[in-house]
């Protein structure tokens, strides 16, 4: 047994907690965290100076880094990076959106020590904003290119999110591994998702055949929500959970099929939390 007083000394260290939140402050910041990281770590100085530093905007960094990890043989990184920068630079709101995720991730996820690890390294980030890329090119009919972005995004992050689904901001998907997103979802600003959550049709529905996601829902690992059905604000599904009709406002749902459990007090924001307790502190 190892004593109290040895995993004491095994704690990692505290992060070090930012309130800038503006774009061109967190876009300062991040810049800052490069170079400290570049004198950290000289193997990656390279990486860290064409990818943020040698970047003049926190939407050209992140059009720099999408391209980096989705371009392939079929579309070269090149031809990614214009069509992300086109992405970005179309949509006048896409770089606070961007922030707003970024931001998401360093309230509430404990591991995340500053901007700069989530923004070069977490897939769910990187899913969410090469998402928003091909949510764009949907938009202008541009299917084709669409459809290839969001194939990669499955390829290499291993999250599938349809570019017709719409997604606010303020949103943070933790690890992205197994989540699906089905193409007629609502997914409004401050949700948390964790991984393997499907958000599907139930087999039987044509048209608008997917959930509504209201702000700030907390989806726990493996929730299977199904349908065109409403998770009600500030609502929690509990892990492994399966959803087939509406969630009320500031409930707890849990089990198979899902339901009510418990209730929440309306200034509860379990997404931004990010507590998984429900019922009793089970």
């Amino acid at each position: 047994m190892t004593a109290a007083g040895t995993l004491d000394g095994l704690k990692p260290p505290l992060r070090s907690i930012s309130h800038s939140t503006t774009e061109a402050d967190v876009w300062r910041e991040m810049r800052a965290e490069a170079e400290a990281a570049i004198i950290e770590e000289p193997l990656y100085a390279g990486i860290i100076q064409a990818t943020i530093l040698d970047q003049r905007s926190i939407a050209h960094a992140f059009a720099y880094r999408l391209a980096h990890r989705l371009g392939d043989g079929d579309l070269a990184r090149l031809a990614m990076r214009d069509l992300c920068l086109s992405a970005f630079e179309a949509d006048p709101h896409a770089g606070a959106h961007a922030v707003r995720d970024l931001v998401a991730i360093r309230e509430r996820d404990p591991t995340c020590r500053r901007y700069l690890d989530p923004f070069l390294f977490y897939k769910g980030l990187a899913a969410l904003e090469g998402y928003r890329v091909a949510h764009w090119l949907w938009h202008q009919g541009r299917a084709t290119l669409s459809l290839h972005v969001q194939s990669r995004i499955s390829e290499v992050f291993g999250a599938d999110i349809h570019p017709a689904a719409r997604i606010g901001s303020g949103v943070f998907i933790d690890h992205a591994t197994g989540v699906v997103i089905g193409e007629t979802t609502v997914i409004a600003d401050d949700v948390s998702i964790l991984q393997s959550v499907t958000l599907g049709g139930n087999g039987k529905e044509s048209g608008d055949r997917h959930p509504k996601i209201e702000r700030g829902v907390l989806l726990s690992v493996g929730a299977k929500v199904l349908g065109n059905i409403r998770v009600g604000e500030g609502a929690k599904v509990a892990a492994a959970a399966v959803v087939l009709h509406d969630v009320p406002a500031h409930t707890t749902v849990a089990g198979v099929p899902a339901r009510v459990v418990s209730r929440l007090g309306t200034g509860e924001a379990p997404a931004l939390s990010m507590d998984q307790f429900f019922a009793d502190g089970i």
